[in-house]
C-alpha cells in the first residue's frame, strides 16, 4: 500500500473509535505479546544475521525488554485511561471538572538499527496503550531484523491499526511529508532535526530520542574493580552501539592506573581466553570505517585490535587523548572508550557543562558530597550513580534526552502519557446559572467576582 494511501487509511480506522475501548486495547497488547513469543527465535536469528548479537543479549537488551513493558501496561493500563476528577474553583460553581485520557489519533514512529527491536516496538507498546493507530518505519541498515520485527507486526495486526514501512531515506522523505498526530522518533542529531523540521510544517509534537556523548566520572573513593567492570559492560554490550553507552571517561589521577588494569581484567573475564567470537560486530562498513579511524586519536593500553573482515573492533580503553581530537567530538557508536584525567571534581564538572547535554551520566564514587556536587550541576537526560546503562531498564521512570539529546520520554506510564492527550473537561450545571460574569458590569459585580477568585 502507497504510504499516503496508508496514512488516510489509519486516519479513517481511527475515527471508527475501535482503538478507544480498553477491551481493545488489551486484546492488542496480548496479541503483540503472543507474536513476540512465537517470533522469539526468529528475531533472535535475525540479530545474530546483522550484528553478530548473542542470544541472551537480545533477550536482556531487545525482546525481554518489550515483554517487560507490554506487562507493565497491561497491569497497569485500567487505572490510566480513567477520567481523573479535578477540584472546581468556586467560581466555577456549579459544575465538575475532569481531565479525560485520549489517544493523539495516527502515530509515526521511527526506529534506529541498533535496538531495532527494543526502539520499534517500545514506544509501540505505549501507542497501543493510548488508544492509537501506528506506523512504523523500520531501519534499513539492519535488513534481517527489520524484516523479522515486521513478521511480528503483520502476523498479528491490520495494516490499517499497526503497519510497518521498511526502506531507506526516501521512504521517510515520503513519511515525514504526510500529516501524524504525533512522531516518535530515535537516532542522531543530525536526522533529528530533518524530522522535527518536517513536523514543524505540519505543526505535529514530538518525541525525539537522540544521542550525544555520554561521560562516565570514577573519582578517588569509588570502587575501582567494580567500576571498570560495570563500564566494561557499558561499552561492550552491543558492540558499544548504544545511545547511552559511556562515551569518554574522566578519571582521578591518582586511580588511573589502577582502573586500566581492572579494566584489562573485566574484558578478559567476560572473554575468557580471549574468545570474542560472540560479541557484537559493527552494524556496516561505513560505521567500521568511521569507528576504527577513532581509534588514531589515542594510545591503546587496553584492545585496540581489528578485523575488518568481520567489521570487529576489540574493546578499547584510549590513553592520550587530546579533548580537542574527533573522538572527543562525535559520539563513537563503537567499543572504544576514551580516557582523560582530572584532579579536582570541580574540572568535570566544567568540562560536562561546557559541552551539548548528554542523554546519560555516569558517576562511580563512595562520597555523597560529590554525588550532590554532580547531579547538582550537570544536566544530563538520565544518570546512574555507580552503574552504567542500567537506568532505563525500567518502566517505572521515564527514559529521554534533553537539550542536544533529545525532547521528551518514554517507558511505562511516560510511554502512555506521549500518545495521550489529557483532555479538560468542565461540565456545568443547567440548575443554576449565576449572573455575575454577564454583562452589564458594575461594581457589586466586581467585588463579588474578586471574592470569589481569591
Amino acid at each position: 500500500m502507497e504510504i499516503e494511501k496508508l496514512v488516510e487509511a489509519q486516519r479513517k480506522y481511527f475515527r471508527t473509535g475501535k482503538t478507544r475501548t480498553v477491551k481493545f486495547r488489551r486484546e492488542m497488547l496480548l496479541r503483540l505479546r503472543r507474536s513476540l513469543f512465537d517470533h522469539e527465535k526468529m528475531l533472535a536469528k535475525a540479530m545474530y544475521e546483522d550484528m553478530n548479537k548473542s542470544r541472551l543479549e537480545v533477550y536482556m537488551t531487545e525482546t525481554g525488554m518489550v515483554l517487560d513493558e507490554i506487562r507493565f501496561h497491561l497491569k497497569h493500563i485500567d487505572g490510566w485511561v480513567r477520567p481523573k476528577l479535578r477540584r472546581t474553583p468556586m467560581a466555577q460553581f456549579p459544575s465538575k471538572s475532569f481531565v479525560r485520557p485520549e489517544p493523539r489519533g495516527v502515530a509515526l514512529i521511527m526506529a534506529p538499527w541498533n535496538y531495532p527491536i527494543q526502539l520499534a516496538l517500545e514506544p509501540l507498546v505505549g501507542a497501543i496503550s493510548a488508544g492509537c493507530t501506528a506506523i512504523i518505519k523500520l531501519p534499513s541498515y539492519a535488513p534481517k531484523t527489520s524484516e523479522a520485527v515486521a513478521r511480528v507486526i503483520e502476523d498479528v495486526f491490520p495494516p490499517e491499526y499497526i503497519a510497518v514501512v521498511q526502506g531507506g531515506r526516501e521512504e521517510n522523505r515520503t513519511l515525514l511529508d504526510q500529516k501524524f498526530d504525533y512522531i516518535f522518533f530515535t537516532g542522531s542529531r543530525e536526522v533529528g532535526k530533518v524530522v522535527m523540521s518536517a513536523a514543524a510544517e505540519h505543526l505535529t509534537p514530538v518525541t525525539l530520542e537522540l544521542g550525544g556523548k555520554s561521560p562516565v566520572i570514577v573519582d578517588e573513593t569509588a570502587d575501582i574493580r567494580l567500576a571498570a567492570r560495570r563500564i566494561a559492560f557499558g561499552k561492550v554490550l552491543n558492540g558499544g552501539q548504544t545511545c547511552v553507552a559511556p562515551d569518554y571517561l574522566l578519571i582521578h589521577e591518582d586511580v588511573k592506573e589502577k582502573f586500566i588494569t581492572a579494566y584489562r581484567e573485566a574484558i578478559g573475564e567476560f572473554f575468557p581466553g580471549g574468545d570474542m567470537s560472540d560479541m557484537n560486530v559493527i552494524i556496516n562498513e561505513k560505521h567500521y570505517a568511521r569507528v576504527s579511524r577513532l581509534l588514531k586519536d589515542g594510545r591503546a593500553v587496553v584492545g585496540g585490535g581489528t578485523d575488518s573482515s568481520r567489521r570487529f573492533i576489540e574493546p578499547t580503553l584510549l590513553d592520550q587523548v587530546s579533548p580537542d581530537s574527533d573522538i572527543m567530538k562525535e559520539e563513537i557508536f563503537g567499543p572504544i572508550l576514551p580516557m582523560l584525567t582530572f584532579r579536582r571534581l570541580e574540572e568535570c564538572v566544567e568540562f560536562i557543562s561546557s559541552r551539548p547535554h548528554p542523554l546519560a551520566l555516569y558517576l562511580f564514587t563512595k562520597s555523597r558530597a560529590a554525588e550532590r556536587k554532580v547531579l547538582g550541576s550537570c544536566i544530563s537526560g538520565g544518570a546512574c550513580v555507580n552503574d552504567t546503562i542500567m537506568h532505563l531498564a525500567t518502566s517505572r521512570m521515564p527514559f529521554g534526552g534533553v537539550g542536544d539529546s533529545g525532547m521528551g520520554g518514554y517507558h511505562g506510564k511516560s510511554s502512555f502519557d506521549t500518545f495521550t492527550h489529557y483532555r479538560s473537561v468542565l461540565k456545568k450545571s443547567n440548575r443554576l446559572d449565576i449572573p455575575v460574569r454577564y454583562r452589564p458590569y458594575s461594581d457589586r459585580k466586581e467585588n463579588l467576582i474578586r471574592l470569589l477568585m481569591k
